[in-house]
């Protein structure tokens, strides 16, 4: 970043290269002292009272375009080269950066009136206030994070996949270049490949037991160190988490400024682990095959590239409308109902609150995502039709352990698109109308009847529903326990 957009940054927002009163008046002067003219030198030169070019210089009147050009004239130079974006001093940065800032609605809602920025205060005082002011604004984006905000950061971010069916080509090209570099020949990547991406980038792997309970892994960029879990090699692969400790790194990830920043890099790093795990081309020309023979299978996508089946779906849907023509929806719910992750390019009708939010909502206890949970056979994957408002799609889904209970995962496509898949002779069948109220949100008319004056229940308060969002710059993260823990481990 250059200074220029540093400067802007504090400022809330850069300094643009059309031209304004602050910017003009700034050049004047830059050029008027360059030229060795005082300002009463150049007002007489342009037969205007000191003081009224003295405005302009401030940013606080705006010259008309005839006394633009007669001040052009007078120094020397052209009106061109005073409203271009010439670049400015350092000095004239500053001062242009807290003119802006004092006209914003931080210093209005605390009261400081403007000020005259004379000559005399130092540079270092301007920055100080430039700063002070960004940390006030960082503290309110801070307080004013609800989860309001955070379900429609969600909504936005899934548009955009939607938009883009799910495949971000700059992803891809990322983690094509990273696997070049160490000479990946396609195929699983192994743990060693993983190590090499990791040696490659300047990071050596280091094992602890001490990682803040807030974190999955930490880097020192400072002497390129990566710390992991010690638990993590007993759990057998350990290629996810090094490779999603890296993806910051070769992103170019900065701290985000916002939770739809931080989503943002969230939903990034998660696609190029996924692109480094199931590389593009060589999974691209799988699955094409596999349509050929009319046997696509997110098994077999999984086995292939010895992933989970939740890496497999996803990559499924990165890949299934950009080199295989098909629309797909994706669900990960967990096993109380509750929708936790959600993508759609194929109409499929989901859930969603007031502000077009999924995540959150409770998935149709018709629809697989749910039923598989009462399928006894955890071995095979489970298929099924479902009858929707919007026509019968096709799922295979999947139950899947974690730390916090069990999650179902779900692929599914439209009815016409089954011919290509691995499942569509089930007689599996269900009819969905979650539209209806009485579809999940309400049990039957008889049922409710019965119990609903004789039942009381103990409810498990969400453990994020009153949560803060976010907390710091990496929401949920403890960075008092972060910069203990690398200051402990540094070396000496």
């Amino acid at each position: 970043m250059t200074i220029d957009e540093d400067r802007a940054d504090a400022a809330s927002g850069p300094l643009s290269t059309a031209p304004d009163a602050l910017s003009i008046g700034r050049r004047i002067r830059q050029v008027r002292t360059a030229r060795g003219m005082t300002l009463d030198e150049l007002a007489a030169a342009v037969s205007r009272a000191p003081s009224q070019l003295s405005m302009i210089e401030t940013g606080k009147r705006e010259p008309k375009l005839s006394l633009l050009q007669t001040i052009a004239r007078a120094l020397g130079t052209t009106i061109d080269a005073l409203l271009a974006a010439e670049p400015l001093d350092e000095r004239a940065i500053l001062e242009i950066s807290l003119e802006r800032v004092m006209k914003g609605p931080t210093f209005q809602a605390l009261g400081i009136p403007p000020f005259r920025i004379g000559k005399s205060v130092p540079d270092g005082v301007l920055e100080t206030l430039l700063a002070l002011h960004g940390e006030i604004e960082r503290l309110n984006d801070e307080r004013s994070a609800t989860p309001e905000e955070a379900r429609r950061a969600n909504v936005e971010l899934r548009h955009l996949m939607r938009r883009q069916d799910n495949y971000f080509g700059e992803l891809e090209a990322q983690a094509e270049r990273i696997l070049a570099a160490v000479d990946h020949p396609g195929g699983p990547l192994t743990q060693r490949t993983a190590s090499e991406i990791a040696a490659h980038l300047g990071y050596s792997l280091h094992y602890v037991s001490d990682l803040p309970a807030s974190t999955r892994s930490v880097a020192d960029n400072r002497t390129g160190r990566l710390y992991l879990s010690s638990s993590i090699p007993g759990r057998g692969d350990s290629r996810t988490p090094v490779l999603q400790a890296l993806a910051g790194r070769i992103l170019g990830h900065a701290e985000p400024r916002s939770y739809a920043e931080f989503l943002r890099q969230r939903v990034e790093t998660n696609y190029l682990v996924g692109a480094l795990m199931v590389p593009e081309s060589h999974a691209a020309a799988f699955l094409q095959d596999a349509k050929s023979r009319r046997a696509i299978s997110i098994e077999d996508l999984r086995d292939a590239y010895s992933v989970s089946y939740e890496t497999a779906a996803h990559r499924f849907t990165n890949l299934a409308t950009r080199h295989l023509g098909i629309p797909v929806h994706f669900l990960k719910v967990h096993e109380s109902g509750t929708i936790t992750k959600a993508y759609e390019n194929d109409d499929v009708n989901f859930p969603a609150d007031r502000f077009g939010s999924i995540e959150g909502q409770l998935c149709c206890r018709r629809w697989t995502s749910r039923v598989v949970f009462d399928i006894p056979d955890k071995f095979n994957p489970y298929y099924q039709y479902t009858d929707t408002g919007n026509g019968t799609y096709w799922c295979t889904a999947r139950v899947e352990p974690s730390s916090d209970g069990a999650h179902s995962v779900s692929v599914g496509v439209r009815f016409d698109d089954t011919k290509w898949f691995i499942g569509r002779e089930t007689p599996n069948r269900g009819v969905s109308r979650h539209g209806v109220e009485v579809c999940c949100r309400r049990p039957p008319a008889e049922l409710e009847r019965t119990w609903r004056d004789q039942a009381w229940p103990n409810v498990r308060t969400p453990r994020t529903l009153l949560a803060t969002l976010p907390t710091g710059a990496f929401p949920g993260v403890d960075t008092t326990d972060l910069y203990e823990f690398l200051e402990a481990h540094a070396p000496e």
